[in-house]
């Protein structure tokens, strides 16, 4: 499995991505993090520059996976937890079977394991558009479109190409197939107690609320992210201005200023 590990200082945060992401995806907060502390960023089994992984794709399964990847790369506890969207559920389930070893965690527009029962049905183009790029990917068409790696301009070609393997579309695929029983193992912990907790959510005026159904969404979204952050008595809920679902990407500022606060909330202690 890949990790990548820079900076130096305790506690080491740990960065988790949303479904199907890969390392690669906090390239605008990792280095950042590194200048206060020690910080690594992973690729879950069968993700980027991980080979695929026999079991199922669920969230128990994955922290166990990268508690014997930091375990056999001498990246010793304490941590502090950085989950977007599904990586969210991830760090939850790792903190729930390994509570001495988390000390902090920010939540980056999380999931919530109630998410699939209340949230409205609204048309996902990010979702479709994934399906589309499934069918055509044995015909390298998403490769001549430049489909692979949008968002990353920054990021050198030879890696975002990852973005368009076969391998990347499958371990996508195998997470979405687990995903309602990642929803429902996650559910299923208890609250953080007092660890400190920042619960980051997006800007929703910028999801373009202009019809029943996404104004619906908003409404149940901000609530469950309110309920995030109930987890911890020692929690803050922040909204990212300006910002989607991609806060480390489009407001990497706010994702990193969780963190340190964070990290400094640890400290102190």
């Amino acid at each position: 499995m890949q990790l990548y590990c820079v900076g130096d200082g305790t506690p080491s945060v740990i960065l988790d991505s949303g479904l199907s992401d890969t390392w690669l995806h906090w390239y605008k907060v990792q280095p950042q993090v590194a200048q206060f502390t020690r910080v690594c960023s992973y690729d879950r089994a069968g993700l980027g520059w991980s080979e695929p992984s026999p079991r199922p794709r669920t969230s128990r399964v994955i922290a166990e996976e990268l508690h014997t990847l930091l375990g056999k790369a001498g990246v010793h506890p304490p941590f502090v937890l950085v989950g977007h969207s599904f990586g969210g559920l991830n760090v939850r389930m790792y903190a729930s079977l390994y509570p001495s070893d988390v000390v902090g965690m920010v939540l980056v527009d999380a999931c919530h394991p109630e998410q699939n029962q209340r949230l409205p049905n609204v048309r996902n183009p990010w979702l479709e558009a994934m399906l589309w790029q499934k069918r055509l990917m044995p015909f390298g068409i998403p490769r001549l479109l430049g489909w692979c790696g949008q968002g990353m301009a920054e990021v050198q070609p030879a890696f975002r190409s990852f973005d368009c393997t076969v391998q990347q579309k499958a371990g996508w695929f195998a997470e979405e197939a687990s995903f309602s029983e990642s929803l429902r193992q996650v559910g299923a912990t208890r609250s953080l107690g007092a660890m400190p907790l920042m619960v980051l959510s997006h800007d929703p005026g910028t999801q373009q609320p202009d019809f029943e159904q996404r104004r619906s969404f908003e409404m149940t979204w901000a609530q469950m992210q309110e309920e995030l952050a109930q987890l911890s008595s020692r929690s803050s809920r922040r909204i990212a201005a300006g910002s989607g679902h991609q806060i480390h990407r489009e407001r990497p500022d706010v994702v990193i200023g969780a963190i340190r606060d964070v990290v400094a909330q640890c400290r102190i202690e």
